[in-house]
């Protein structure tokens, strides 16, 4: 439909320009209609390429987090409650196959029986094997160390859901409604935790830190030695999940 309506308006213009100028005014038309036809994207386009207080996202910064798993209570889960809110997710009835960013998960020490309660979500690792198998280039990592999903080029061949040693990455199989600006989401793509990529843009820490009643996550840069974050990983011991695998993920848990 659209060359229907702009064909007739463009025709007697571009006749009377010269080569240059006409490669010039139909580069201008292409680009205008990839601009229309990308209108869907323009969110995740947005979140990829926007600053953070004003500054242009760089390797300088790398995001993270440390969760006190002795502040996590078994049965709080304020993180997940606040995540599902913040993005638009809702459940179907069916955990097996539920869209979540953000589960709880209990672990138990087999030699002391001891049972701990953690939230579990995207890792944010550097070196990420969901983005190493995706075959179109729908995972990827920013420069600050966020890992995201473009929702336009994946082709939910779940690749990246087997690569992830977490399972922190859900599978839409239901019609998406009502999404939230912020967070495109749609039906036969994967999608998981964006540490609220939107938030950080705008200088504010995600939904999970935010809503966590106990204090358990604590968020910064874990490049800055100055940072809150990486004062208290100096002081107190922590560890990576899957630590063998060489991933370095961007969240640590203190208390396992």
């Amino acid at each position: 439909m659209n060359q229907q309506h702009s064909a007739p308006d463009m025709q007697p213009e571009s006749m009377q320009l010269g080569d240059h100028a006409r490669r010039q005014f139909f580069l201008k038309v292409a680009g205008a209609s990839a601009g229309l036809a990308l209108v869907p994207g323009l969110v995740l386009q947005q979140v990829s390429a926007a600053k953070t207080a004003d500054q242009p996202v760089s390797n300088k910064v790398r995001w993270g987090m440390l969760i006190d798993t002795s502040k996590c209570a078994q049965g709080c889960d304020d993180c997940v409650k606040s995540c599902n809110e913040a993005n638009g997710l809702t459940s179907h009835g069916r955990p097996a196959s539920d869209a979540q960013w953000m589960r709880k998960v209990t672990v138990k020490d087999k030699q002391t029986g001891k049972v701990t309660s953690l939230p579990m979500m995207c890792q944010h690792c550097e070196h990420p094997p969901c983005v190493d198998v995706c075959p179109t280039g729908a995972s990827f990592k920013r420069d600050n160390g966020v890992v995201l999903v473009d929702k336009h080029i994946c082709i939910g061949c779940r690749y990246c859901m087997m690569a992830c040693p977490y399972k922190a990455r859900s599978f839409v199989h239901e019609t998406v409604e009502n999404q939230k600006p912020h967070a495109p989401r749609g039906k036969g793509t994967v999608e998981s935790c964006t540490f609220c990529v939107h938030k950080l843009d705008q200088g504010e820490q995600p939904v999970c830190a935010v809503g966590c009643s106990q204090e358990a996550i604590l968020f910064g840069d874990l490049n800055d030695p100055e940072s809150a974050l990486s004062k208290r990983l100096k002081e107190v011991s922590s560890m990576q999940l899957r630590a063998d695998m060489e991933l370095n993920p961007g969240v640590r848990y203190q208390g396992l």
